[in-house]
């Protein structure tokens, strides 16, 4: 019997430079997606469990990201590459922060010296260079005199506060911009006078049990990326 042998053509490399880089693409835009959309899923089911479990709109301080929402592009390391989502908190508030970690990781609160543990309020600096802000540190670092002296009062519902008395706010509304008055008694440019402001409030020792599993949410999240990215990819 007579063999014979056929031949196929190859197609030229840049061809094949060119499927890998489309293909790889394709992949990248539907990882992004779909990691965009897990965040989003995340930050809805945490905010709806935040809020079962009577915290009322403490959620609503947590908030998504992802790097389809920051750059649109993966991040490369190496010879590899990732795409990401996240979910943050988004206040700068001492107070906010300190309530959503201790309830969805538990935690303990005790004061390191006395009875409360004082916490800077958004009228004054929050920090000293690195240092947390603390009614001894507000005293040592001379802001008695750019600010005013401490007063401790109680609010109506017993908690502890210390108030700073005829003081200058910013008159549009910004943060930590609390001064003292003028020698004669007049707010500086820019600000209103307040009869008073809050400087610090205080937390007894105390401590609090985690409401909300935050790893089981983000645990459900990367589970469905897969299912997520077949179906971007099923879409191009």
């Amino acid at each position: 019997m007579s063999r014979f042998k056929g031949r196929v053509a190859l197609p030229p490399r840049s061809a094949f430079d060119q499927f890998a880089r489309e293909s790889i693409g394709r992949l990248q835009a539907a990882a992004l997606n779909a990691t965009a959309r897990a965040a989003l899923t995340a930050k809805r089911k945490l905010r709806a469990d935040m809020q079962g479990a009577g915290l009322g709109r403490l959620g609503n301080a947590v908030d998504h990201g992802s790097d389809a929402q920051k750059n649109g592009r993966v991040r490369t390391m190496g010879q590899g590459w990732s795409a990401s989502g996240w979910l943050a908190i988004r206040s700068r508030s001492e107070r906010t922060i300190g309530a959503i970690e201790s309830y969805t990781a538990g935690a303990v609160i005790t004061p390191k010296k006395g009875r409360w543990l004082w916490i800077a309020t958004d009228d004054i600096p929050i920090r000293a260079g690195r240092q947390r802000m603390t009614p001894a540190l507000y005293n040592k670092m001379g802001f008695a005199s750019k600010i005013g002296p401490l007063v401790p009062v109680k609010a109506a519902n017993g908690t502890p506060l210390l108030i700073v008395r005829n003081v200058g706010v910013s008159a549009s509304g910004k943060s930590r911009s609390a001064r003292s008055l003028t020698k004669r008694g007049l707010p500086r440019k820019g600000q209103t006078q307040a009869d008073y402001i809050v400087a610090f409030y205080g937390i007894p020792n105390t401590s609090r049990q985690a409401r909300v599993d935050v790893d089981q949410i983000i645990a459900e999240a990367q589970a469905s990326l897969p299912d997520l990215i077949a179906q971007e990819l099923g879409r191009r």
